[in-house]
């Protein structure tokens, strides 16, 4: 019974670290967003350049910080397999969102930004903490 409620908190300690980093995440890429549209950018490239310059940092935060793993070139080019399904799934919203339902577009990107948490979380684990011998 100990041993469960051991892994229990091991294992919600690593998604709420996760979810730590991806705060800090979307703070940076909402300040960034946020910049490139206020300079008149497009909002869907305003979008996608803040997202893939908010993954660099979520990567070495998750590496570090989450998962306590070297980060290693080859888990960097995996890496962006994590969010492919967080980019179509809030790229898609966003552009539901501001397009049909007319949100403001500058707090548009918070609300597309929470569906995809949960698949990220898996599949950033299971890159991240896979074994070099495996990758």
């Amino acid at each position: 019974m100990i041993k469960r409620v051991r892994d229990f908190i091991k294992k919600q300690r690593s998604f709420i670290r996760f979810a730590l980093v991806g705060c800090v995440n979307t703070v940076v890429y909402y300040l960034l967003y946020s910049l490139f549209t206020y300079i008149g950018l497009n909002y869907l490239f305003s979008h996608t350049t803040a997202f893939l310059i908010s993954m660099i940092g979520s990567f070495y935060l998750n590496c570090y910080f989450t998962y306590n793993v070297k980060p290693t070139w080859k888990k960097f080019i995996r890496f962006p397999l994590t969010n492919i399904s967080n980019y179509l799934i809030s790229t898609l919203s966003l552009f539901l969102i501001v397009d049909f339902l007319h949100f403001n577009k500058a707090l548009a990107p918070i609300i597309a930004s929470i569906l995809p948490i949960p698949f990220t979380y898996i599949l950033s684990k299971w890159i991240l903490e896979k074994k070099e011998a495996e990758a």
